[in-house]
């Protein structure tokens, strides 16, 4: 059988999952918002950042992954990350949740400030290890997904795509918006060649991203 381009990522074997359960089971704590790139913390740690548009559930994800009800502050209200926030991941890791792209509830002028950030941000982070871009199970890649996939290309950023919501999908449905995104995918030379499909809601695919953050050295 020929094998589908960005495949979903596999099941974690049960030592991976031991790894991710461990380090997302220990200390995992708010440190700062940054809102100019001198207020970034040394780059001394390993990490990893969380992008995607306004409400796709990023802050969800990252609640769900750290087993903490309201780590990242969750909102119906699109907009409202308008910084980078850190947090830290035992003594080894950041977390990194990026201002939300694309419809923000917020003045023109504040967006352009975020994007500029974003961009200087992944340009120039020496020990960011992966980018996890977050894309509506529903919706698939939009126009202003692209923009960020394309900023990643150019800055040499590998980046994994993290399917969210998938629990409001039908299988049919879900099968029709994996073939877009795939061929979203196929276009962006940074693009890790495989998919997390996760529910924040019910605890699919958490596991999983767990055990690759756990295996980024």
């Amino acid at each position: 059988m020929t094998q589908l381009p960005f495949p979903l990522s596999p099941e974690p074997d049960h030592a991976a999952s031991e790894a991710g359960r461990k380090l997302f089971a220990g200390e995992v704590e708010f440190l700062k918002g940054v809102v100019a790139m001198s207020g970034l913390p040394a780059d001394d740690r390993i990490e990893v950042c969380f992008a995607g548009r306004s409400n796709v559930g990023k802050s969800s994800l990252i609640n769900a992954l750290t087993g903490r009800k309201a780590i990242a502050r969750a909102s119906n209200t699109p907009g409202r990350t308008q910084e980078i926030n850190y947090f830290t991941l035992g003594d080894e890791r950041y977390l990194v949740d990026l201002p939300g792209y694309g419809y923000a509830n917020a003045p023109l002028d504040k967006v352009a400030k975020w994007q500029k950030l974003l961009k200087q941000y992944l340009s120039g982070r020496q020990s960011l290890r992966r980018a996890f871009v977050l894309i509506d199970a529903r919706h698939g890649v939009k126009a202003v997904d692209e923009e960020i996939l394309k900023l990643l290309d150019q800055s040499a950023v590998t980046f994994q795509c993290v399917l969210t919501k998938a629990d409001k999908v039908k299988a049919h449905e879900r099968d029709k918006v994996l073939t877009q995104v795939r061929s979203a995918l196929s276009k962006h030379p940074a693009a890790y060649p495989e998919i997390v499909l996760t529910s924040s809601e019910k605890g699919d695919g958490i596991a999983n991203l767990r055990a690759i953050i756990a295996g980024l050295i």
